[in-house]
Protein backbone atom coordinates (compact mmCIF):
# COMPACT_ATOMS: atom_id res chain seq x y z
CA UNK A 1 0.00 0.00 0.00
CA UNK A 2 1.41 3.39 -1.23
CA UNK A 3 1.13 6.43 1.46
CA UNK A 4 -1.90 8.30 -0.61
CA UNK A 5 -3.55 4.62 -0.01
CA UNK A 6 -2.22 4.84 3.74
CA UNK A 7 -3.91 8.23 3.87
CA UNK A 8 -7.20 7.24 2.17
CA UNK A 9 -7.71 5.09 4.94
CA UNK A 10 -8.30 8.03 7.37
CA UNK A 11 -10.70 10.35 5.10
CA UNK A 12 -13.72 9.98 6.90
CA UNK A 13 -12.38 10.61 9.93
CA UNK A 14 -10.33 13.31 7.98
CA UNK A 15 -13.83 14.79 6.77
CA UNK A 16 -15.07 14.68 10.17
CA UNK A 17 -12.53 16.36 11.95
CA UNK A 18 -12.67 18.87 9.23
CA UNK A 19 -16.39 19.64 9.34
CA UNK A 20 -16.23 19.95 13.13
CA UNK A 21 -13.69 22.29 13.07
CA UNK A 22 -15.49 24.12 10.62
CA UNK A 23 -18.50 24.41 12.12
CA UNK A 24 -17.21 25.38 15.65
CA UNK A 25 -14.67 27.99 14.57
CA UNK A 26 -12.27 30.17 16.70
CA UNK A 27 -10.65 33.15 16.00
CA UNK A 28 -7.10 33.58 16.90
CA UNK A 29 -5.54 33.10 20.11
CA UNK A 30 -9.19 31.85 21.48
CA UNK A 31 -9.13 28.39 19.81
CA UNK A 32 -9.94 26.55 23.10
CA UNK A 33 -12.26 24.09 21.73
CA UNK A 34 -10.27 23.22 18.85
CA UNK A 35 -6.90 22.58 21.53
CA UNK A 36 -8.62 20.68 23.06
CA UNK A 37 -9.85 18.10 20.46
CA UNK A 38 -6.10 18.17 19.15
CA UNK A 39 -4.81 17.54 22.67
CA UNK A 40 -6.86 14.45 23.19
CA UNK A 41 -6.58 12.84 19.95
CA UNK A 42 -2.61 13.67 20.33
CA UNK A 43 -2.61 11.78 23.64
CA UNK A 44 -4.88 9.03 22.55
CA UNK A 45 -2.61 8.46 19.82
CA UNK A 46 0.34 8.13 22.67
CA UNK A 47 2.24 11.87 22.37
CA UNK A 48 3.45 13.61 25.52
CA UNK A 49 1.79 16.88 24.90
CA UNK A 50 1.88 20.45 25.89
CA UNK A 51 -1.56 22.50 26.25
CA UNK A 52 -1.42 26.58 26.64
CA UNK A 53 1.30 27.17 24.59
CA UNK A 54 0.94 30.97 23.59
CA UNK A 55 -2.44 31.30 24.91
CA UNK A 56 -3.76 27.94 22.77
CA UNK A 57 -1.17 26.69 21.13
CA UNK A 58 -0.38 22.28 21.33
CA UNK A 59 2.13 20.58 21.15
CA UNK A 60 2.62 16.46 20.39
CA UNK A 61 5.91 15.00 20.50
CA UNK A 62 6.62 11.30 19.26
CA UNK A 63 9.94 10.01 19.98
CA UNK A 64 10.87 6.85 17.65
CA UNK A 65 14.48 6.21 18.10
CA UNK A 66 17.33 7.63 16.95
CA UNK A 67 17.01 10.18 14.32
CA UNK A 68 16.45 13.79 13.27
CA UNK A 69 13.68 15.69 15.06
CA UNK A 70 11.29 17.09 12.65
CA UNK A 71 8.75 19.36 13.37
CA UNK A 72 5.55 20.02 11.46
CA UNK A 73 3.12 22.60 12.15
CA UNK A 74 -0.54 23.52 11.48
CA UNK A 75 -2.53 26.52 11.92
CA UNK A 76 -6.04 26.28 13.29
CA UNK A 77 -7.61 30.00 13.52
CA UNK A 78 -10.91 31.05 12.19
CA UNK A 79 -11.45 34.50 10.40
CA UNK A 80 -14.37 37.44 11.55
CA UNK A 81 -16.76 36.39 8.39
CA UNK A 82 -19.95 35.67 8.26
CA UNK A 83 -20.34 32.29 6.47
CA UNK A 84 -22.30 32.24 2.87
CA UNK A 85 -22.04 28.27 2.10
CA UNK A 86 -25.73 26.97 2.33
CA UNK A 87 -24.02 23.29 3.25
CA UNK A 88 -24.50 20.88 6.19
CA UNK A 89 -21.23 22.03 7.85
CA UNK A 90 -21.60 25.46 7.79
CA UNK A 91 -20.47 27.44 11.00
CA UNK A 92 -23.18 27.55 13.67
CA UNK A 93 -20.62 30.68 15.10
CA UNK A 94 -22.27 34.07 13.92
CA UNK A 95 -19.77 36.27 12.34
CA UNK A 96 -16.88 33.41 12.63
CA UNK A 97 -16.09 31.44 9.93
CA UNK A 98 -12.91 29.02 8.53
CA UNK A 99 -12.52 30.97 5.48
CA UNK A 100 -9.12 30.62 5.02
CA UNK A 101 -8.62 26.66 5.35
CA UNK A 102 -6.89 26.02 8.58
CA UNK A 103 -9.88 23.51 9.31
CA UNK A 104 -8.29 21.40 6.63
CA UNK A 105 -5.00 22.02 7.63
CA UNK A 106 -5.74 21.26 11.50
CA UNK A 107 -7.90 17.99 9.87
CA UNK A 108 -4.33 16.92 8.01
CA UNK A 109 -2.26 17.94 11.11
CA UNK A 110 -4.32 15.34 13.38
CA UNK A 111 -4.27 12.78 10.29
CA UNK A 112 -0.80 12.93 10.16
CA UNK A 113 -0.13 11.94 13.37
CA UNK A 114 -2.46 9.33 13.60
CA UNK A 115 -0.48 7.67 10.30
CA UNK A 116 2.85 8.12 11.76
CA UNK A 117 1.57 6.73 15.03
CA UNK A 118 0.51 3.62 13.44
CA UNK A 119 3.57 3.15 11.40
CA UNK A 120 5.96 3.56 13.24
CA UNK A 121 8.54 1.14 11.52
CA UNK A 122 8.61 3.08 8.35
CA UNK A 123 10.72 5.76 10.17
CA UNK A 124 12.67 6.73 12.97
CA UNK A 125 13.52 9.80 14.83
CA UNK A 126 11.37 12.49 17.05
CA UNK A 127 8.36 13.91 15.40
CA UNK A 128 6.93 17.14 16.66
CA UNK A 129 2.79 18.17 15.96
CA UNK A 130 3.28 21.80 17.09
CA UNK A 131 -0.61 22.81 16.50
CA UNK A 132 -0.54 26.88 16.15
CA UNK A 133 -3.29 29.60 16.84
CA UNK A 134 -3.21 32.99 15.99
CA UNK A 135 -1.93 32.95 12.55
CA UNK A 136 -4.40 35.19 11.05
CA UNK A 137 -2.79 38.67 12.40
CA UNK A 138 -2.15 38.11 16.18
CA UNK A 139 1.92 36.12 15.01
CA UNK A 140 0.59 33.71 16.94
CA UNK A 141 3.84 31.08 15.27
CA UNK A 142 6.21 34.03 16.98
CA UNK A 143 4.84 33.73 20.40
CA UNK A 144 4.78 30.18 20.08
CA UNK A 145 8.86 30.85 19.87
CA UNK A 146 9.04 33.59 22.40
CA UNK A 147 7.07 30.35 24.39
CA UNK A 148 10.12 28.02 23.68
CA UNK A 149 8.55 26.01 20.84
CA UNK A 150 11.29 25.31 19.12
CA UNK A 151 13.54 24.12 21.91
CA UNK A 152 13.38 20.72 24.03
CA UNK A 153 14.11 19.14 21.54
CA UNK A 154 15.07 21.81 18.99
CA UNK A 155 13.79 20.37 15.14
CA UNK A 156 16.44 20.14 12.32
CA UNK A 157 14.03 21.13 9.85
CA UNK A 158 10.37 22.70 9.77
CA UNK A 159 7.41 21.59 7.40
CA UNK A 160 4.26 23.40 7.09
CA UNK A 161 0.98 22.90 4.47
CA UNK A 162 -1.86 25.13 3.78
CA UNK A 163 -4.75 24.03 1.21
CA UNK A 164 -4.62 26.47 -1.67
CA UNK A 165 -8.08 27.63 -3.75
CA UNK A 166 -5.09 29.12 -6.47
CA UNK A 167 -4.49 25.14 -7.40
CA UNK A 168 -6.88 22.51 -8.46
CA UNK A 169 -7.07 19.75 -6.30
CA UNK A 170 -4.65 16.76 -6.96
CA UNK A 171 -1.99 19.24 -7.60
CA UNK A 172 0.30 20.54 -5.17
CA UNK A 173 2.83 23.33 -5.26
CA UNK A 174 6.46 23.60 -3.62
CA UNK A 175 8.85 26.53 -4.51
CA UNK A 176 12.58 27.22 -3.24
CA UNK A 177 13.40 30.81 -1.77
CA UNK A 178 10.59 32.79 -1.54
CA UNK A 179 7.00 32.13 -1.22
CA UNK A 180 5.50 34.61 0.82
CA UNK A 181 5.80 38.29 1.56
CA UNK A 182 7.02 40.11 4.14
CA UNK A 183 3.88 41.96 5.07
CA UNK A 184 3.69 45.98 7.43
CA UNK A 185 0.78 47.80 8.07
CA UNK A 186 0.75 51.55 8.23
CA UNK A 187 -1.47 53.75 9.14
CA UNK A 188 -1.15 57.45 8.85
CA UNK A 189 -3.05 61.08 10.04
CA UNK A 190 -2.78 64.39 7.85
CA UNK A 191 -3.53 67.40 9.58
CA UNK A 192 -4.96 70.09 7.20
CA UNK A 193 -7.50 72.74 8.27
CA UNK A 194 -10.62 72.89 8.50
CA UNK A 195 -13.71 75.14 7.73
CA UNK A 196 -16.70 75.62 5.39
CA UNK A 197 -16.64 73.89 2.17
CA UNK A 198 -18.12 76.97 0.21
CA UNK A 199 -14.34 78.30 1.02
CA UNK A 200 -11.76 76.15 0.83
CA UNK A 201 -9.18 79.07 0.19
CA UNK A 202 -9.66 79.63 4.08
CA UNK A 203 -8.68 75.82 4.48
CA UNK A 204 -5.72 73.11 4.21
CA UNK A 205 -7.95 70.26 2.88
CA UNK A 206 -6.78 67.29 4.47
CA UNK A 207 -8.91 65.10 1.50
CA UNK A 208 -7.56 66.35 -1.33
CA UNK A 209 -4.21 66.18 0.24
CA UNK A 210 -5.13 62.50 1.25
CA UNK A 211 -6.09 61.64 -2.57
CA UNK A 212 -2.77 63.35 -4.00
CA UNK A 213 -0.66 60.83 -1.32
CA UNK A 214 -3.29 58.09 -2.71
CA UNK A 215 -2.07 59.12 -6.33
CA UNK A 216 1.65 59.23 -5.45
CA UNK A 217 1.92 56.41 -3.65
CA UNK A 218 1.62 54.49 -6.99
CA UNK A 219 4.52 55.17 -8.48
CA UNK A 220 6.59 53.80 -5.48
CA UNK A 221 6.35 50.46 -6.99
CA UNK A 222 6.65 51.43 -10.45
CA UNK A 223 9.24 53.95 -10.22
CA UNK A 224 11.20 52.96 -7.39
CA UNK A 225 11.43 49.65 -7.36
CA UNK A 226 13.30 47.19 -10.38
CA UNK A 227 10.90 46.17 -13.07
CA UNK A 228 12.17 42.70 -12.19
CA UNK A 229 11.34 42.48 -8.55
CA UNK A 230 7.91 42.27 -6.77
CA UNK A 231 6.33 44.87 -4.64
CA UNK A 232 3.03 45.93 -3.56
CA UNK A 233 1.78 49.36 -1.39
CA UNK A 234 -1.56 49.44 -1.38
CA UNK A 235 -4.13 52.10 0.61
CA UNK A 236 -7.02 50.10 1.82
CA UNK A 237 -8.72 52.71 4.57
CA UNK A 238 -9.41 56.31 4.11
CA UNK A 239 -11.50 57.86 6.47
CA UNK A 240 -12.42 62.18 6.82
CA UNK A 241 -15.07 64.45 7.41
CA UNK A 242 -18.55 63.49 9.02
CA UNK A 243 -20.64 66.48 7.00
CA UNK A 244 -21.39 67.28 3.12
CA UNK A 245 -20.54 71.02 3.89
CA UNK A 246 -17.53 70.91 6.32
CA UNK A 247 -13.87 70.60 5.41
CA UNK A 248 -12.68 68.74 8.37
CA UNK A 249 -9.63 69.11 9.98
CA UNK A 250 -7.95 65.21 9.36
CA UNK A 251 -8.09 62.44 6.89
CA UNK A 252 -6.83 59.05 7.76
CA UNK A 253 -5.46 56.81 5.30
CA UNK A 254 -4.06 52.75 6.72
CA UNK A 255 -2.81 49.89 4.21
CA UNK A 256 -0.14 47.63 3.68
CA UNK A 257 2.97 47.01 1.92
CA UNK A 258 4.55 43.99 1.01
CA UNK A 259 7.83 42.55 -0.78
CA UNK A 260 10.27 39.51 -0.88
CA UNK A 261 13.62 40.98 -0.63
CA UNK A 262 14.73 43.30 2.24
CA UNK A 263 16.51 45.30 0.19
CA UNK A 264 13.37 46.27 -1.92
CA UNK A 265 11.43 46.18 1.61
CA UNK A 266 14.19 49.04 2.49
CA UNK A 267 13.03 51.06 -0.72
CA UNK A 268 9.30 50.78 0.21
CA UNK A 269 9.21 51.72 3.89
CA UNK A 270 11.56 54.72 2.97
CA UNK A 271 9.58 56.01 0.15
CA UNK A 272 6.32 55.59 1.58
CA UNK A 273 7.34 58.31 4.65
CA UNK A 274 9.07 60.25 1.90
CA UNK A 275 5.78 60.40 -0.30
CA UNK A 276 3.73 60.82 2.79
CA UNK A 277 5.43 63.29 4.62
CA UNK A 278 6.99 65.61 1.27
CA UNK A 279 3.32 65.95 -0.52
CA UNK A 280 1.43 66.97 3.00
CA UNK A 281 3.99 69.48 3.28
CA UNK A 282 3.83 70.63 -0.11
CA UNK A 283 0.20 71.21 0.21
CA UNK A 284 0.61 73.21 3.43
CA UNK A 285 -0.99 70.04 5.61
CA UNK A 286 1.49 67.59 7.91
CA UNK A 287 1.65 63.80 7.86
CA UNK A 288 2.56 61.32 10.88
CA UNK A 289 3.17 58.04 9.62
CA UNK A 290 3.04 54.79 11.70
CA UNK A 291 4.02 51.62 10.58
CA UNK A 292 3.99 47.74 12.05
CA UNK A 293 5.65 44.79 11.12
CA UNK A 294 3.24 41.89 10.61
CA UNK A 295 5.58 39.00 9.51
CA UNK A 296 8.89 38.57 7.95
CA UNK A 297 9.58 36.89 3.76
CA UNK A 298 8.44 33.40 4.33
CA UNK A 299 11.77 31.87 2.47
CA UNK A 300 11.72 27.63 1.48
CA UNK A 301 15.32 25.98 1.94
CA UNK A 302 16.16 24.46 -0.93
CA UNK A 303 17.21 21.11 0.17
CA UNK A 304 14.34 20.60 2.13
CA UNK A 305 11.73 21.72 -1.02
CA UNK A 306 13.82 19.25 -3.11
CA UNK A 307 12.30 16.41 -0.12
CA UNK A 308 9.16 18.16 -0.84
CA UNK A 309 9.30 17.79 -4.62
CA UNK A 310 10.47 14.39 -4.33
CA UNK A 311 7.20 13.68 -2.13
CA UNK A 312 4.90 15.22 -4.07
CA UNK A 313 6.37 13.50 -7.53
CA UNK A 314 5.94 10.02 -5.64
CA UNK A 315 2.29 10.58 -4.36
CA UNK A 316 0.63 12.32 -7.06
CA UNK A 317 2.32 11.98 -10.23
CA UNK A 318 5.51 14.51 -11.83
CA UNK A 319 2.91 15.98 -13.43
CA UNK A 320 0.89 17.35 -10.35
CA UNK A 321 4.16 19.05 -9.03
CA UNK A 322 3.66 23.14 -9.42
CA UNK A 323 6.73 24.88 -9.16
CA UNK A 324 6.84 28.74 -8.94
CA UNK A 325 3.97 29.62 -6.81
CA UNK A 326 4.41 32.31 -4.98
CA UNK A 327 1.87 34.98 -2.91
CA UNK A 328 2.02 37.99 -1.60
CA UNK A 329 0.06 37.10 1.33
CA UNK A 330 1.74 37.34 4.65
CA UNK A 331 1.99 33.90 6.43
CA UNK A 332 3.85 33.85 10.28
CA UNK A 333 5.29 30.14 9.44
CA UNK A 334 7.58 32.76 8.14
CA UNK A 335 9.16 33.26 11.94
CA UNK A 336 9.91 29.06 12.34
CA UNK A 337 11.65 29.49 9.00
CA UNK A 338 13.82 32.26 9.85
CA UNK A 339 15.02 30.24 12.94
CA UNK A 340 15.39 26.48 11.02
CA UNK A 341 15.54 25.21 7.75
CA UNK A 342 12.70 24.31 6.29
CA UNK A 343 9.34 24.17 3.36
CA UNK A 344 6.02 25.12 3.19
CA UNK A 345 4.15 23.87 0.50
CA UNK A 346 0.64 24.19 -1.13
CA UNK A 347 -2.16 21.36 -1.60
CA UNK A 348 -4.37 21.79 -4.04
CA UNK A 349 -8.47 22.14 -2.64
CA UNK A 350 -10.17 23.37 -5.60
CA UNK A 351 -13.00 21.29 -7.27
CA UNK A 352 -11.48 20.32 -10.85
CA UNK A 353 -13.43 22.17 -13.27
CA UNK A 354 -14.77 24.18 -10.75
CA UNK A 355 -14.08 28.35 -10.77
CA UNK A 356 -11.95 29.35 -7.71
CA UNK A 357 -13.17 30.93 -4.78
CA UNK A 358 -10.67 33.09 -3.00
CA UNK A 359 -9.34 32.79 0.32
CA UNK A 360 -10.82 35.02 2.75
CA UNK A 361 -14.33 35.19 0.85
CA UNK A 362 -17.44 34.07 2.43
CA UNK A 363 -18.41 31.32 0.06
CA UNK A 364 -14.68 30.32 0.59
CA UNK A 365 -14.64 25.94 0.60
CA UNK A 366 -12.50 22.90 -0.67
CA UNK A 367 -12.52 19.91 -2.09
CA UNK A 368 -12.38 17.22 0.91
CA UNK A 369 -10.20 15.04 -1.56
CA UNK A 370 -7.47 17.38 -0.39
CA UNK A 371 -7.47 15.84 2.66
CA UNK A 372 -5.74 12.75 2.52
CA UNK A 373 -3.48 14.16 -0.50
CA UNK A 374 -2.00 16.49 1.83
CA UNK A 375 -1.10 13.75 4.81
CA UNK A 376 0.10 11.44 1.89
CA UNK A 377 2.81 14.40 1.25
CA UNK A 378 3.26 15.40 4.49
CA UNK A 379 4.06 11.75 5.72
CA UNK A 380 5.89 10.79 2.90
CA UNK A 381 8.22 13.85 3.36
CA UNK A 382 8.79 12.70 6.65
CA UNK A 383 9.88 9.52 5.70
CA UNK A 384 12.20 10.35 3.60
CA UNK A 385 13.80 12.76 6.35
CA UNK A 386 13.36 10.04 9.04
CA UNK A 387 14.47 7.05 7.37
CA UNK A 388 13.72 4.28 9.34
CA UNK A 389 17.79 3.18 9.05
CA UNK A 390 18.59 6.18 10.42
CA UNK A 391 21.03 5.65 13.67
Amino acid sequence: MNTLDEARTLESQLVAWRRDFHRHPEIGLQEQRTARIVAATLCELGYAVQEGIAHTGVVGLLENGNGPVIMVRADMDALPIQEENDVPYASEIPGMMHACGHDANTAIGLGLATLMARNRETWRGTLKMVFQPGEEGQNGAQLMIEAGVLENPRPERVLALHVWSDLPCGVAGATPGPVMAAAEAWEATITGKGGHAAHPEDTVDPIVVAATIITALQTIVSRNVGAQETAVITVGMIHSGDAFNVIPDEARLAGTVRSYDPRVREILLRRLREVLEGTARVMGATAVLKMYPVTPALVNDAATTGVVQDAIRETLGAEALHVGLRSMGGEDAAFFLNEVPGCYFFIGSTPPGQEKVPHHNPRFDIDEQALPIGVAIMAETLRRLMPPGES
